[in-house]
């Protein structure tokens, strides 16, 4: 978006984000202020760089890169209050004194390495590292930008790493766009390392090869990858980053990733990466950390610059050098890797200089008062254009707990730039009923609030459970349904009665989450057939065990396992989704609650849902109103046998409306513990 592009926004009597909800007019002031600024930055940008595009250059000129014009590789490195810099690696014997780089105007430091005499010694494969001298000392620090980082299996010391194969990768995928394929997204969150069922991890090529295609027979239009930037500590899910612009080689090469990417494409499967510019991890010998000796550079200094909850860094997003790094990153996947989009993971953090720890958000005053961190905020408004510019159809998720108004509004509308939020209520909602709320007392009217409830205009992705839910600590939907059961009463023909329970709720949490969240719809890997365990990945505490790090995919290709029925339900679910485009209708529109006889019946676009909570009555002839007169049938039933229900309903009936009290009303046989979804036929 050129900076042109926002000034009628600001020449408005109101901002469309102010008419859209009058609560916000005493701060849109504000809200005006940071489209000044982001106007005026844009104009700083295009005057000093041509676009903003060309300031998302920095990995061009940064790190090692080839110079074919020139031979040779340049060499640069930012580090404005370091005193010398020196490559150093394999090609030199790693001596510290041979091969200085020499200071630039703007705090680069540079070197260029000819072919004629680094050809043979400089090549692919070679290991590097830059040694930095500043008043405080000097160390061996990896490269800011370095596209590939190894870890030496006997020292577990990591290095940076040439790479330049011979042969360079060859997409196929130039057909592919993301709005062709991706009408309404049904995101499949995963983690490429723990996708194997052995324990051990597992790669790029095998994720490909095996996942994609059971990714894509489910119904799936949408991968999320995570744990994809370089991360020290494999524990850390991939959420603390050290190498911004390195593909995590733990999983494979970086042809590796291209190579699932591509296939991806070649499924109709956009791909998205979990970005995380929120912090960074504070590792000195891996990360970015005091870089240059002044204990800032990347991050705030002092106190300002650690995350107390999150132990690790904060960058300084006001420094144009800051800007730059992360615009250009988010450049380089997109380019380099053909992503599709981003999850910005911990918006919130950024959002706010409390990070927002602690707070409970009650106000709007929140938002836009001191508490508001304004050069994050400028940042996001950065980052949001600038994918738009390079990407038609990219995809922006942002994870914010906050509800920040306008964070998924167009810039031009004073918004933030977003596409969805994760609608992070949600899970928490489910896990908290599950925890502390018995069966029979559960609340038609709090759950459909809880669901119904959010932003007009802002979509949201809607999800019964991530990651956060089944980390180590806490539980899987499936295992506070199910508990012992999970791995005692799973057989397709055992009776258990607590099983039973389970596996009707699993079907119900995920069908009226996906029908009443939101405008996407996300679930992480394994958790659509119930995995029995939770995750937790090799560490000391558990003797370095991969047994909870992988998935078990045999249990849901077991025909004698309820595991395969519950997969088999949410491929159905997601079938009649894409089928109807459910997530593109506008939001549910609520047709009856009976606490009574726990009954909640709404209707989505063309689908009318009827859902029975409770825990024992089957109703033989429920009549309730229907907006629209005409003949109904069934198109899904969660007690449907093939699901792992019990075939009370026949779906084969149709059925037509009746007027009673002088309106219009259907009848069904709503059966307990069962949710139906019906169309209307004529």
């Amino acid at each position: 978006m050129a900076p042109e592009m926002l000034v009628p926004a600001l020449k408005t009597p109101h901002l469309p984000l102010v008419q859209q909800d009058a609560w916000l007019a005493p701060y849109e002031p504000v809200l005006r202020q940071r489209l000044q600024r982001l106007d005026d930055r844009l104009q700083e940008i295009q005057s000093e760089y041509g676009s903003l595009s060309k300031f998302a250059t920095a990995h061009q000129q940064l790190g090692l890169n080839y110079d074919a014009r020139r031979r040779g590789y340049w060499f640069r490195e930012w580090a404005p209050a370091a005193e010398a810099l020196f490559l150093i690696g394999d090609f030199n014997h790693w001596d510290r004194e041979d091969t200085p780089l020499q200071r630039q105007t703007d705090g680069v430091w540079e070197i260029f390495l000819a072919d004629k005499e680094y050809k043979e010694r400089l090549t692919h494969g070679s290991r590097y590292k830059v040694h930095v001298r500043s008043a405080h000392g000097a160390k061996d620090r990896l490269p800011a930008t370095l596209r590939r980082a190894v870890q030496d299996e006997h020292s577990h010391d990591f290095a940076a790493q040439v790479w330049r194969p011979e042969a360079p990768f060859v997409w196929t995928d130039q057909k592919f766009r993301v709005h062709n394929h991706v009408k309404e997204p049904l995101i499949y969150e995963a983690h490429v390392g723990m996708a194997t069922e052995e324990g051990r991890v597992g790669t790029y090529r095998e994720f490909a090869d095996h996942i994609l295609p059971r990714i894509q027979a489910g119904g799936y239009n949408c991968v999320q990858l995570m744990a994809v930037m370089e991360h020290p500590y494999y524990g850390s899910f991939g959420y603390h980053v050290a190498n911004f612009f390195a593909v995590s080689s733990r999983f494979g090469t970086p042809e590796d990733l291209k190579y699932l990417i591509n296939e991806a494409h070649k499924r109709g499967l956009a791909v998205l990466l979990d970005v995380v510019h929120s912090h960074a991890v504070k590792n000195e010998a891996e990360g970015l950390a005091d870089f240059d000796g002044s204990g800032g550079q990347y991050f705030h200094e002092g106190p300002r610059g650690d995350h107390p909850g999150w132990d690790s860094k904060l960058f300084d997003y006001a420094k144009p050098e800051v800007q730059r790094f992360l615009l250009s990153n988010l450049r380089y996947w997109l380019e380099e890797f053909h992503f599709d989009g981003f999850r910005f993971d911990g918006i919130t953090s950024m959002l706010y200089h409390h990070h927002g720890e602690g707070v409970a958000f009650s106000s709007y005053d929140q938002y836009f008062g001191p508490e508001a961190d304004e050069d994050a905020i400028l940042y996001l408004q950065l980052a949001t254009t600038l994918v738009h510019e390079l990407k038609k159809g990219a995809l922006l998720i942002a994870e914010d707990m906050s509800g920040l108004p306008g964070l998924c509004r167009p810039i031009r509308e004073g918004g933030i730039g977003f596409d969805y939020r994760l609608g992070m209520g949600i899970p928490d909602y489910w896990i908290k009923l599950l925890k502390h709320t018995r069966d029979e007392n559960w609340n038609l009217h709090e759950l459909w609030h809880t669901l119904a409830n959010r932003r007009a205009g802002e979509k949201t992705v809607a999800y019964a459970e991530s990651h956060d839910q089944a980390l180590v600590g806490d539980k899987t939907l499936a295992h506070w349904l199910l508990d012992k059961a999970i791995y005692e009463h799973m057989h397709k023909d055992d009776p258990d009665p607590i099983t039973d329970r389970g596996v009707a709720l699993h079907k119900l949490i995920r069908l009226l989450t996906l029908a009443l969240g939101g405008e996407a719809y996300l679930n992480f890997i394994g958790n659509e057939f119930g995995h029995p365990e939770w995750v937790d990945f090799p560490r000391e505490g558990n003797d370095w065990s991969y047994h909870f790090a992988r998935r078990q995919w045999s249990l849901a290709d077991n025909p004698d396992l309820k595991f395969r029925q519950l997969a088999a339900f949410d491929h159905a679910q997601l079938h009649l989704a894409r089928k109807q485009h459910l997530l593109a209708h506008p939001a549910a529109h609520q047709l009856n609650i009976d606490t009574d006889n726990q009954v909640l019946v709404f209707e989505r676009g063309p689908l009318l849902f009827v859902f029975n909570f409770h825990v024992s009555t089957s109703i033989p002839d429920y009549h309730f109103f229907v907006p629209h007169s005409g003949h109904y049938r069934i198109l899904l039933s969660t007690d449907a046998p093939e699901f792992g229900g019990h075939n009370r309903v026949d779906t084969s009936l149709t059925y037509e409306t009746f007027v009673e009290d002088g309106i219009d009303k259907l009848s069904l046989y709503v059966t307990s513990r069962t949710a139906l979804v019906l169309t209307r036929v004529g």
